[in-house]
Formats: structure tokens, C-alpha cells, sequence
């Protein structure tokens, strides 16, 4: 039988290794390539938002990969989710968003689900995903949004401690209020591994991996 192709489309280089690491374990069979520009999550900040420019750009590289050979293919960026899904719908293989498999795990585990982002380019996308993802589940929840203003820009200038001690805390003051926590960007992932057991008070979920095991169930 033919190996299966995967193609990601990053908008940073640093979740490359992430993916090649999770593919590697849960996808051993499959091929996987990736395609990496930054430009599009650097425009997503510079304007504050998802523009029709740089969403025909995220389509334009789905249609690329598809061209390369793949047989499904994975954006890791939530900040442009919503042109991952026109890009589904414009190409002839399936096409998935990073954060849904997670919002769908949120979703079937408790009624208060928690969102919590760096970025609010990346809060109000994925937030809406959950709203949606709900209504075709049919069930009613409530969502309590957090964004840790400052804490992107200290990974940025070169202070992942701040990052993290920011995260930490907000998470912590967030597992009191929710019965699920979502991780709205993937760097966030590193912060949940430094917490200590009396705080994850609740489940803490983040993308790549949840990503990566719904893909495993359907590729091997």
C-alpha cells in the first residue's frame, strides 16, 4: 500500500521541529513536508487581523501543497483559520485547521471551556471556532476568554522566563473559573509541562497534538 503524504503549512519555523517530533511517533508510516512563511502571521499582527490579501495567500499555499502530493494537510497557525477553511473547500483534499480536533476534544469534556491566547489575533479566531464546533455538537456552553497582553512580546524580545511566568499565572487564575482549558497558540504548550500537578486543576489542551492524533486515526 502507498505511504500517505502530509503536508503542514506553518507561519513560524519553530513549529516545525514541534510537528516532526509528534509525526514521528504518532504518524510513523507517513510522509510529511513542510511549508513554512512567516510573512502571513507577521501581516495577521501588523494589521490586527485576518485580511483578504493574505487569506488568498494562505490559499494559495494549501493549493501548493496539494500540488506537491499531499494527501491531507494541516495549517498550524490558529490566527488564519478561517481561510484554512475556504482552502478546504477550494481543494480536493482534506484540509484541517490545527485548533478544531482540540476545540472538538473541549467541546465533549465540560460546559465552561476556557481560551487562552498571547495574541488576540489568535483569541477571537479560535473562540469562534468553539462557538461553532458547539452548535453543530448541539450543546450549550459558556467560554471565558484570556489574553495575556505583553507575555508575546517578551518571547519576542528574547524573555521566554516572563512568557512563561505570565502563561503560568494566568492559567492558574483561569482553572478556577472553567472545566477545560484551551491553548490558543502552540507556544503556549511548554508552560502547561512547567506546572506543577496541584495546578492543573483542570484538563489543559493544546493544538499540535490533539491535531496530530485525530490525523493519526484516519492516515494509519
Amino acid at each position: 500500500m502507498k505511504s500517505k503524504t502530509l503536508g503542514l503549512i506553518h507561519t513560524s519555523a519553530t513549529l516545525v521541529p514541534v510537528f516532526k517530533e509528534l509525526c514521528d511517533i504518532l504518524l510513523p508510516g507517513t510522509t510529511v513536508f513542510n511549508i513554512v512563511d512567516d510573512s502571513l502571521i507577521k501581516d495577521v499582527i501588523r494589521k490586527g487581523k485576518l485580511t483578504r490579501t493574505t487569506a488568498r495567500r494562505v490559499v494559495d499555499h494549501v493549493g501548493s501543497a496539494e500540488i506537491a502530493g499531499a494527501d491531507h494537510i494541516l495549517v498550524t497557525c490558529s490566527s488564519i483559520g478561517a481561510a484554512v477553511e475556504v482552502a478546504d473547500s477550494l481543494t480536493e483534499v482534506p484540509v484541517l485547521r490545527v485548533d478544531q480536533p482540540m476545540v472538538d476534544l473541549a467541546i465533549n469534556t465540560g460546559t465552561r471551556i476556557g481560551v487562552i491566547a498571547t495574541l488576540p489575533t489568535t483569541l477571537e479566531p479560535t473562540s469562534d471556532l468553539v462557538r461553532r464546533r458547539a452548535l453543530v455538537a448541539k450543546k450549550k456552553i459558556d467560554i471565558t476568554s484570556r489574553l495575556c497582553e505583553g507575555a508575546f512580546d517578551a518571547l519576542m524580545n528574547g524573555d521566554p522566563d516572563k512568557h512563561d511566568d505570565m502563561v503560568a499565572g494566568a492559567l492558574r487564575q483561569l482553572a478556577e473559573e472553567v472545566d477545560v482549558i484551551l491553548l490558543a497558540q502552540a507556544s503556549m504548550a511548554r508552560v502547561v509541562e512547567k506546572l506543577g500537578e496541584a495546578d492543573k486543576k483542570v484538563p489543559i489542551i493544546s493544538s499540535p497534538s490533539e491535531a496530530i492524533k485525530h490525523l493519526a486515526s484516519i492516515l494509519n
